[in-house]
């Protein structure tokens, strides 16, 4: 009996290192649980810079937690949570990206612990319908962002992109690629309509690739501006960019939502990360990087020229998530038609 619960065992240790291995490769495979399940496993698209200052404070916060994490983009950690669930086990205990639809996806497919963080009440929150299944974490924004050697005069509205000087030389990322561009498209379909498109191709706008290439094109001046993520901005305005960011009244806001796996091995130090994440220590690092903390008592620096939280909810456009959801494939034909469509 010893012998065979002896050759179990070590069947299933082998079959657990080989399903470690076939994890991506963005900042080094993810690592099985250490024994015992102790070691707290994040999945996260944020950028190094900002997730590493994180894990390394709670780390500081909670020194008998082991903690490691894997940045990558969404779209790549929920191809690699779908190959863990048809393995038999989701390997991270904790989930943090932008992409809001894939959050209320995995809700509705019951795979997300319900956790109502004590917190709730000195936050910011985007979600009408919360329920602790996934908290927000960062309000991250959209503007206009120009290059400054192109354009002279700001853009105040969005219509402002109809003009001459922007002809020809505006861009939208890819919503089949990015689902913060996803997000923006049906955020502003919603306010103006789909004849608001129609004029910008009119103008001569067109389709970038990721986010990250569209504001690179509007810094070399390939493009004179383009719809952008704030903290991918405000990192090159820091590093010499000749650009910068503005904000119609009608903001485009794109929430980070943070939630833990059910099942997790690690319930009670994933529900410690979830609680420094949105600590003022925290979200304070957050603010640092360009972009909006979810918590009212901590204020953006200066430097960037940003809304404060409240307001930025207040003014963002309101939209149904999970309507959002049920049409992104169609939403996306519909843009790309208009897009791809002669002028």
């Amino acid at each position: 009996m010893i012998k065979k619960s002896a050759l179990l065992l070590a069947t299933v240790m082998f079959f657990s290192i080989l399903l470690a291995g076939c994890g991506g490769s963005d900042k080094a495979a993810s690592p099985a649980p250490a024994a015992g399940g102790k070691k707290l496993i994040i999945y996260t698209s944020m950028k190094e810079s900002l997730i590493s200052g994180i894990v390394e404070g709670f780390k500081k916060k909670h020194p008998g937690i082991e903690v490691d994490y894997q940045s990558a983009g969404a779209g790549k950690l929920m191809a690699k949570i779908a190959a863990e669930r048809q393995s038999g086990k989701i390997l991270a205990d904790i989930i943090w990206t932008s992409e809001v639809p894939d959050f209320y996806s995995m809700r509705k497919e019951g795979i997300l612990e319900q956790y109502k963080t004590p917190l709730i009440n000195e936050l910011v929150n985007p979600f009408t319908d919360y329920d602790g299944h996934f908290t927000a974490a960062r309000l991250g924004t959209l503007g206009i962002a120009i290059n400054t050697d192109k354009i002279k005069t700001p853009p105040a509205q969005w219509s402002d992109l109809l003009k001459p000087e922007y002809k020809g030389a505006f861009a939208i990322a890819d919503p089949a690629l990015s689902g913060t561009a996803y997000m923006s498209v049906a955020l502003l379909e919603k306010q103006f309509g789909w004849e608001f498109f129609e004029k910008l191709r009119a103008n001569g706008a067109r389709i970038g690739k990721g986010s990250g290439q569209v504001i690179d094109d509007t810094a070399s001046g390939e493009l004179a501006a383009s719809l952008a993520v704030d903290y991918i901005t405000n990192d090159k305005i820091a590093k010499g960019a000749h650009m910068a960011l503005y904000y119609p009244p009608e903001l485009l806001l794109a929430p980070s939502p943070v939630a833990i796996f059910k099942g997790s091995p690690n319930l009670d130090a994933a529900k410690k990360f979830v609680d420094y994440l949105l600590s003022k220590e925290a979200q304070t690092l957050i603010a640092a990087e360009g972009t909006l903390s979810v918590r009212n008592d901590v204020k953006t620096p200066e430097k960037f020229k940003m809304p404060e939280p409240a307001d930025a909810l207040k003014r963002s456009i309101k939209i149904d998530y999970v309507q959002m959801m049920a049409s992104k494939e169609a939403t996306i034909k519909k843009f790309t038609e208009i897009m791809q469509g002669k002028k």
